[in-house]
């Protein structure tokens, strides 16, 4: 019986892995078939159909030529904007979370426990509910048709990865903090060479989850850019959907939808190690 139960788990943990798998298999099945059988595939459920036997890996450029109105040109620009908003929201979310956890971790100042709380707080408010005030507000900023609505927010820290850097910087060892000040070193000073370098786990996932929501936000590019000049992936893979999308173009789509996705999958397998160590350490402790 002992020598079962880590077998069960094991079959388990396969089996999941493969459900969550199939999705993603599917799709570049059908990314690779004829129009003829993508659709036999999909409509008629002809599973004898999935396998590629002649596989059209044509369908990829002939699918990144027609996502936008300018063909090859608007796939670049969409992927030009999409690159520019997630290194800067990534970028920025790292540096202001880490900096306000930080603060809270080890600076004392009055008034510090409810202004945490009242920072945990903002977590339950749905997105939806600031779109409106936030819409204004950009709009009499006159920004509405550029990326600065998209990035200009991630300057301002985000909750859940401020209590994250919190809990990991308040771990800590005190003396290697007074030592940095012994040396000279001021608050700042502390952050940029004792606290971020230590916070490595912690910035990984703040990377890939920061990337992969930034990557494919649909609502907020959908809500402030107007121009097809500023579109994202995200909002370019939907006109593509919209205009060939149907069930005659679903190899089209689907290709599409996987080299949106390329750099999502790339970045967690980069940052595998250090995502799955700041989750044990990071998020867990304190």
């Amino acid at each position: 019986m002992k020598r079962r139960g880590p077998f069960l788990a094991h079959a388990l943990l396969v089996a999941g892995g493969l459900l969550m798998v199939l999705p993603l298999v599917w799709m570049l099945c059908v990314s690779l078939l004829s129009p003829a059988d993508a659709q036999a595939a999909t409509v008629s459920r002809d599973l004898g159909r999935l396998i590629p036997t002649d596989p059209q890996w044509s369908n990829y450029a002939d699918a990144l030529a027609q996502m936008g109105s300018k063909r090859w040109d608007g796939f670049l620009d969409a992927l030009a904007n999409s690159v520019v908003v997630t290194t800067l929201v990534v970028a920025a979310t790292i540096v202001s979370s880490s900096l306000v956890g930080f603060a809270f971790a080890r600076t004392r100042f009055r008034g510090r426990g409810p202004l945490f709380l009242i920072m945990l707080a903002t977590m339950m408010l749905p997105g939806q509910v600031t779109l409106i005030p936030l819409f204004l507000l950009f709009r009499s900023l006159g920004w509405i048709d550029t990326l600065l609505p998209l990035i200009v927010p991630a300057f301002f820290a985000n909750a859940f990865f401020v209590f994250m850097y919190r809990q990991f910087i308040a771990q800590i060892p005190e003396s290697l903090i007074e030592a940095a000040a012994i040396d000279g070193y001021g608050w700042l000073g502390i952050w940029w060479k004792i606290a971020l370098p230590l916070c490595r786990p912690v910035s990984a996932i703040c990377a890939v989850f920061t990337f992969v929501y930034v990557w494919n936000d649909f609502l907020s590019p959908l809500v402030y850019l107007h121009s097809d000049e500023q579109a994202t992936l995200a909002v370019a893979l939907n006109s593509f959907r919209n205009q060939y999308g149907g069930i005659t173009k679903v190899n089209l789509l689907m290709a599409a939808s996987l080299v949106t996705m390329l750099p999502c999958i790339v970045l967690f397998f980069a940052a595998q190690k250090q995502f799955i160590e700041g989750l044990g350490r990071g998020a867990v402790k304190g």
